[in-house]
């Protein structure tokens, strides 16, 4: 909280002697400013943000539910007010789509996903390059620290060398496994993809309404889960420019999540996204989740799951190429280029990303791309030892995308996603994954004009 205080009595000197240059100018009329940024104030008490409103459009995500319990103590330190509006993933990249298209200054900051939007966003001229802030030591002070953050995730917030965003949530694939039942079946701890599959198999029990795995089913959300599959098989989603979704590899990574989803999983999995799939598991209706370990309190959290104190957490299974999880940048913060309120919503980045703020996020259950965080042993305290062990390990390994670094990847994944649903209905998919490779490659061509 040192940087807010010590930006805010810079902010607060630098209004105060506008304002005795206004005084001086008799005679004339005084001109509002083009922005309200940091409004003009007289009285020295005054906070510099005082009656400054932001708007910012957040994520459905654990990150958000911790940040917006401290947004009325920074309300308090700024005199700023926060519009907070909490939208489901996809509903936010909709609206963001259309009012950032507007071009009309309502959206101050928001949440994105670096991989998945980042690209277009970019391209369409919507992000502030927030190097402006950061580099600027007037408006950000030295304890803030961006050498603190990870490399990695800098890199996937770097477009065309303007930084996009500010990484928040960092997460790789693990396995969640109901460790009662694996040792009263005795049932091994899946390290490979046929193992991962002979225990879905025994375990599975749909006469009682419990199953042997769950994932995600809908075809575009499945896409990032798929994505380990396919690494660990030796697939990738493109190679040498082209896609590749009718290799050899990328045909046994559909197959392996289609059977385990459609022979061990639940029904109606076709409609499930993260948050049905780990509603299910923490119900105590499935054996095994696959997904990222950023969720694990969905699963885990005595308000949330009847069998918290049951999970344990493995690394992703190794298949013909060894065990390649994704470990990627989930959620970044942004400032909206065309926000007449910069200043103030990089006073709330800034904030949000803070040390302390990571601390306590990361404290909370999301994994930050903060090293201070991970150092600190406040940052690992509230979680399980194991999955601090199967998070550096998998950090370590991983690869650093879960989807296709394409600017179309919504209808990328799209497709995709259709040769996955299609796999998990037990379809023959070597024809309709040509047919989807070609699409994808007309894609990727259209792009590259």
């Amino acid at each position: 909280m040192k940087g807010i205080r010590r930006s805010l009595a810079a902010g607060l000197t630098l209004v105060m002697a506008a304002g005795l240059v206004l005084t001086g100018c008799a005679g004339r009329t005084e001109e509002k400013p083009t922005t309200t940024t940091t409004p003009a104030a007289s009285d020295p008490a005054k906070k510099p943000f005082e009656g400054v409103e932001i708007r910012f459009l957040a994520s459905q995500h654990p990150w958000t539910d911790t940040v917006k319990k401290d947004i009325a103590e920074f309300e308090k330190q700024t005199g700023m007010k926060v519009n907070m509006e909490v939208l489901a993933e996809g509903n936010l990249t909709q609206k963001l789509t259309v009012e950032l298209t507007a071009g009309t200054g309502t959206v101050d900051v928001f949440m994105q996903r670096p991989l998945q939007e980042a690209k277009q966003f970019e391209k369409n001229g919507w992000y502030a390059d927030l190097n402006t802030f950061a580099k600027d030591a007037k408006k950000t002070p030295a304890e803030w620290d961006m050498n603190d953050f990870h490399k990695g995730p800098i890199q996937a917030e770097t477009v065309n060398g303007h930084l996009v965003g500010i990484p928040l949530v960092t997460e790789q694939q693990i396995i969640y496994y109901r460790k009662d039942l694996f040792q009263e079946k005795g049932v091994k701890v899946p390290t490979t993809m046929a193992e991962l599959e002979e225990a879905a198999k025994k375990l599975n029990d749909p006469s009682k309404d419990f199953y042997g795995i769950v994932m995600r089913g809908q075809g575009n959300p499945a896409v990032t889960q798929f994505s380990s599959f396919l690494y660990s098989m030796g697939g990738d989603f493109v190679k040498d420019g082209k896609f590749t979704m009718d290799s050899p590899e990328a045909l046994k990574a559909f197959k392996i999540y289609g059977d385990l989803l459609g022979k061990y999983g639940p029904p109606g999995v076709l409609n499930m996204h993260w948050q049905q799939a780990s509603a299910l598991m923490a119900q105590g209706k499935a054996a095994m989740w696959v997904d990222a370990n950023s969720l694990y309190l969905n699963v885990t959290a005595p308000d949330k799951s009847t069998v918290g104190d049951k999970i344990g957490f493995a690394q992703f299974p190794a298949g013909d190429k060894g065990s390649a999880p994704y470990s990627i940048t989930s959620w970044g913060l942004s400032i909206a280029k065309s926000s007449k309120k910069q200043d103030a919503a990089w006073e709330f980045v800034k904030w949000a990303s803070s040390k302390e703020m990571v601390l306590k996020t990361q404290a909370a259950g999301n994994p930050s791309a903060r090293a201070s965080a991970w150092n600190n042993p406040e940052g690992t305290k509230s979680w399980p030892k194991e999955w601090v062990e199967v998070a550096k390990k998998s950090g370590e390994i991983g690869k650093p995308s879960d989807r296709p670094l394409v600017i179309n990847v919504g209808k990328a994944r799209d497709l995709i996603g259709e040769i996955i649903t299609a796999a998990i209905g037990q379809k023959d998919i070597a024809a309709i994954a040509k047919d989807r490779n070609v699409k994808l490659n007309e894609l990727l061509a259209e792009e590259n004009k």
